[in-house]
């Protein structure tokens, strides 16, 4: 289907966000004229707060409006990315970010640069209380500020910095090509970076087999170039992280959104305690696949057939609203108010963007992209990207725009409690057995994919950057080696670690944006945690939710989370999260 033939209700309505083309045009020529303003503040924050107050007022309509032109332009663009007009407005969006970033790239510095004492009065004063928050977070930073020529010289070389990441893109998006590779038929099937999942949820265990010998061995082709990049990027985030007086690479990362160390090492002790469950997950899976041996390749393969009912989108909107009950009235009518007014853009169309995401601009009404095909797999996809849509509700409603954008460590939270909330509607009102097996392995799944292997790249990172931190090299062989006993120590006996999964390091894109992952594993915690005091009725958890969705980034995450009773520093949130885990696996044992 082409796109001019989508029914117009199936479509999102970008007219909410700018009703002409000529509007779009005269907002970015509007921005260009901002731009230069702001540029000529430069040097000014010193004398007074009314000085300070409109050089920040015009920071924030600046980042409004260009948050609106960048929303719009590529989402036009997703709509048909073949389409030459939006290719170019998308691209020039893209330019016109990075001109922005030039002028506003003073700011933060010249705070930085103001007396303690001064930034203070700023921070407390009336004029400025819409940005207290905001000058807050750049005040924390003033003691991995340096001074003014070595903060230039930082600067300079901070393109350097990008270099490992910027050539493992290259070598991994553009260069590196896999071989076809063979099903049980003999059928040969080209081999991507999209299709390799497909290929490995595929119930041909020859074509699984063959795509995961294929896909590792590629990247063991260019082990030692990936082991010289990877070793490379951990030494560039080491040495800034030292150079700014962080201890190391992990308290740097942690930093930016004032993440206690004792967070990442808590959430792997608590795994590590956890794994005799995983372990006994993975017999389950040996046992459901009916196979002598269960390898690496199987980790995908459906342990149970996906049942054969199809659900029209009006199905799924109906099955997702009635799923999210628990939330309340006013939540399940923005959630209808989402449905009517054409935020969702529903079916594909030759050049749309694949996959689903939630977006955006504060202001207008969050939008959500799907291209829905009528699998509960795609209801749960409804009911996940609608939650991240309604958190961007609450927070740009209850916040100023410097204070509206979350953070990514409470990002998933929504959307996987809309998941957990819609699983357990479905599995209490079905009456099909194939489908509440098949709830059961989907919910498992998630549980390995985001706490348990998210939770092992955590370790990965925090093991090899170690090495690093205390002046050691990485090589090949050293990488392969601790990845391999890594999969071993989590995946367990049952599971035959097969020696190409030694090379699954040089083949994840998230390491080179270093202690990055761990936040998938605490977010899915975090997001269980609160949907089993949703559904224990636990007094005044509701209202606590909204309360949370509504915070946007005006507390630091990890505060953000206490509302809800979630101390993420502790290990009772991860814990509760591991026990859902055990009693589904109970109840899988049952079938």
């Amino acid at each position: 289907m082409k796109r001019q033939d989508q029914k117009t209700e199936d479509t999102w309505n970008m007219q909410d966000l700018y009703e002409t083309e000529e509007l779009f045009a005269q907002d970015a020529d509007k921005l260009e004229q901002m731009m230069e303003e702001f540029s000529s503040l430069e040097g000014t924050l010193a004398q007074g707060v009314t000085q300070a107050a409109a050089a920040m007022k015009l920071y924030e309509d600046m980042s409004f409006l260009y948050e609106k032109l960048h929303v719009y332009a590529n989402q036009k663009y997703h709509e048909d990315t073949a389409n030459a007009k939006y290719q170019k407005m998308s691209g020039e969006m893209q330019i016109l970010e990075t001109r922005l970033g030039q002028s506003t790239s003073w700011l933060e510095p010249e705070l930085l640069s103001l007396p303690e004492e001064l930034l203070n009065t700023y921070i407390d004063a009336p004029k400025l209380l819409a940005y207290r928050r905001f000058l807050s977070r750049i005040a924390r930073k003033r003691v991995h500020v340096l001074d003014a020529r070595a903060e230039a010289l930082m600067s300079r070389i901070g393109e350097l910095g990008q270099a490992p990441s910027n050539i493992y893109s290259m070598f991994n998006n553009a260069d590196l090509r896999f071989p076809d590779i063979e099903d049980s038929e003999g059928k040969t099937h080209p081999l991507t970076h999209g299709m390799y999942i497909s290929y490995m949820e595929s119930k041909d265990r020859t074509l699984r087999k063959h795509a995961f010998d294929a896909l590792h061995s590629s990247y063991r082709q260019f082990q030692n170039t990936l082991a010289s990049i990877y070793y490379a990027n951990a030494k560039q985030a080491d040495f800034f992280a030292k150079e700014r007086h962080y201890e190391n690479a992990m308290e740097a990362a942690l930093d930016a959104s004032a993440i206690p160390v004792s967070v990442y090492h808590n959430l792997i002790h608590t795994i590590h305690r956890a794994l005799p469950e995983m372990h006994r997950y993975v017999r389950l899976r040996k046992k459901f696949l009916r196979v002598p041996e269960l390898h690496m390749y199987d980790v995908y393969a459906p342990m149970v057939d996906r049942p054969d009912k199809a659900y029209s989108f009006e199905e799924a909107k109906q099955t997702v609203k009635r799923g999210l009950a628990p939330l309340g009235e006013d939540y399940l009518a923005l959630l209808q108010e989402g449905f009517d007014n054409r935020w969702i853009d529903v079916y594909e169309n030759e050049g749309k963007r694949t996959g689903a995401y939630s977006w955006g601009a504060y202001g207008t009404h969050p939008y959500v992209l799907l291209n829905y095909n009528s699998t509960l797999k795609n209801v749960f996809t409804l009911a996940h990207e609608m939650g991240h849509a309604l958190h961007s509700w609450y927070s740009d409603h209850a916040q100023n725009y410097l204070n509206a954008g979350y953070r990514i460590f409470v990002a998933e939270v929504a959307s996987t409690c809309n998941e957990a909330l819609l699983i357990h509607d479905l599995m209490n009102r079905t009456q099909d057995e194939t489908e509440k097996k098949y709830l059961i392995n989907y919910f498992l799944d998630q549980f390995k994919s985001t706490m348990f292997r998210q939770t092992m790249f955590a370790e990965f990172e925090m093991l090899t950057h170690g090495i690093v931190e205390k002046g050691g090299m990485l090589t090949a062989e050293q990488l392969c080696s601790i990845y391999l006993d890594l999969n071993k120590k989590y995946f367990g006996e049952d599971m035959i670690s097969d020696p190409e999964i030694a090379y699954e390091w040089a083949r994840i894109p998230h390491f080179y944006t270093p202690f990055y992952v761990y936040q998938y594993a605490t977010g899915f915690a975090a997001a269980i945690a609160i949907s089993s005091k949703i559904l224990a009725g636990e007094p005044g958890i509701v209202e606590k939710y909204k309360q949370f969705l509504s915070g946007g980034c005006s507390k630091d995450p990890i505060d953000l989370l206490k509302i809800c009773g979630v101390d993420m520093s502790a290990p009772e949130p991860v814990e509760a999260a591991l026990q859902v885990f055990s009693e589904y696996l109970d109840k899988l044992e049952a079938e």
